[in-house]
Order: C-alpha cells, then structure tokens, then sequence
C-alpha cells in the first residue's frame, strides 16, 4: 500500500502543477477555467476507469479459476474493438488532422517501434512470462512493467479524443476496459504464483489504473492546445504503438487460447465497435 499512497500524492501533485500552470494566465473560476477543468478531471476519470478492469481482473485471478479459454474469447473481442478504435477513432483522425501522409507515416513507424523497443526489453526482463503459462519464469515486476508498456498508449489516447472530438471515445474506453482484463488476470496468476500477497498485488493494480488515469489527463493537458501537425502526429504514434501491440501479444495469445473461434469474436468485436463509432459521430 505504500506504492500505492505513494502514487497518489505523485500523481495529484502533477495534477495540480499542470493545472495551475494551464490556467494561470486567466481568472480562477472563469467559465473557460472551469471548462478546462473539468475535461481534465473527465479525461482522468475515464482512463482510470478503462483502466479499473485491472482490478476486477485481479480480483478474479485471486478467488476465482477462469478458463483459459474464455481469457481467450473475451481478448479477441477486445481486439476487434481496439481494430475499430484505432481506424476510426486514430489512423483516420491522424490524417484528417494533417492531411500530410508522410506525418502520418512518421508517426505511426515511430509508435510501433517504440512499443517493439519497450516489449523485446520487458520480454526480456520475464515481463511476458505468464502468457507463456511460465509465471513461475516472470519478475513479478517486469510482468506490472508489461502491463504498464500496453496501457499507458490507451490511456493517453483517452484524453487525445477528447481533444480532439471534444468527448470521449465510448468505443476506445471499450475497447482499453476489454483488453485490460485477461492482461489482468494471467499476470495476476504469475505474481501470486510468485508468492506475492493478493493485498500487494491489487494495491498494486490500484496504482496502476492510476498510473493509466494520469496518463489519460496527460493526453489531454498536453496537447489542449497542440498544433494539429502535433496532435496528428501524436495520434498516428498512438495508432503504430496499439497495431504492434495487437499484433505482437493480444492476438496470438487470444488464439493459442481459444483456436479458430478468435476470428468470429474479433469480427463480432470490430462490428460492435464500427456500429458505435459511427452512431456517436
């Protein structure tokens, strides 16, 4: 818990540092300060929020035994809603925001090789020891710097469509709350295999969902008042980092659990999330 109370005044110290320097060239309690305010506490609350299936996932792992199978099913869904989100709600935005290509290529080799760089030194580390059914081969630590490396780029896209669409992404929350929770529950096997007391591990899991909600504001305190060659860019990163992702960990983890039937859910998945998408614009 010491982690925990740790992050906390970390994390509402930065808060509140950014905060006050966004808004200090304008009345405290004007109706734009307040306006400013308030998107930064939604997108918070909403990446936090994404991000609390980790703490339901832990919560599983500890008193529950899930099949793997159905760990399998439940990813390959959220791959097809992070698929929609990230050509709807990212790779397309990037462009409308631009409309220079390069920028958009830039951005998107940039993010997808900054996620290869951060997984093959994790992986490295035993960061990914329990999709391999080896949680007894994984550092507990590396495995929560794993999970870390695959949400802080979700969450931050949180705050990044509020920015940019002026209100959160039901299909992005979705699709980061989806694939949060088999990541949950496997590497909270591997940490309690490890002989780590289930009040660690969520207090653990806590600071980590915080982490996310910070990450989440940040998406949008940083780039409120971005250029939109900087937010396209910004973006574009996000959608490179998110396809590696899906393409490196999610997808054959979905389907060395659950076979042939990952295809049909990621469809089903992708479907869903298209039909909110394009309902909410």
């Amino acid at each position: 818990m010491v982690y925990l109370r740790g992050s906390v005044k970390l994390y509402l110290l930065i808060i509140t540092l950014f905060a006050s320097l966004h808004i200090a060239n304008k009345p405290l309690f004007s109706k734009q300060n307040m306006t400013i305010i308030q998107s930064m506490f939604s997108a918070f609350a909403w990446g936090m929020g994404a991000a609390g299936s980790l703490v339901i996932g832990a919560l599983l792992a500890s008193y529950i035994q899930i099949p793997r199978r159905v760990l399998g099913l439940v990813m390959a869904f959220g791959v097809g809603v992070l698929m929609s989100a990230i050509s709807f709600e990212l790779a397309e935005e990037a462009f409308t925001s631009t409309h220079q290509s390069w920028a958009v290529g830039v951005g998107l080799m940039s993010g997808a090789l900054t996620y290869f760089v951060g997984n093959f030194l994790i992986d490295r580390a035993g960061g990914r020891a329990h999709r391999k059914q080896k949680p007894e081969d994984g550092s507990g630590t590396a495995i929560l710097l794993g999970t870390i490396l695959d949400g802080i780029p979700e969450s931050i896209v949180i705050g990044l469509t509020l920015v940019h669409g002026g209100a959160i992404s039901v299909a992005m929350v979705a699709a980061v709350f989806l694939s949060n929770l088999p990541e949950a529950i496997g590497a909270t096997s591997g940490l309690l295999h490890n002989k780590w007391r289930r009040v660690k591990v969520l207090g653990l899991w806590v600071a980590v969902a915080i982490t996310s909600g910070a990450a989440s504001w940040a998406g949008y305190a940083f780039f409120d008042t971005a250029s939109s060659a900087v937010l396209g860019f910004t973006l574009a990163f996000a959608a490179g980092a998110l396809i590696t992702m899906l393409a490196d960990t999610m997808m054959p983890d979905a389907f060395r659990d659950s076979g042939r039937l990952v295809g049909l859910m990621t469809t089903i998945g992708f479907g869903l999330a298209f039909m909110v998408s394009m309902t909410s614009n």
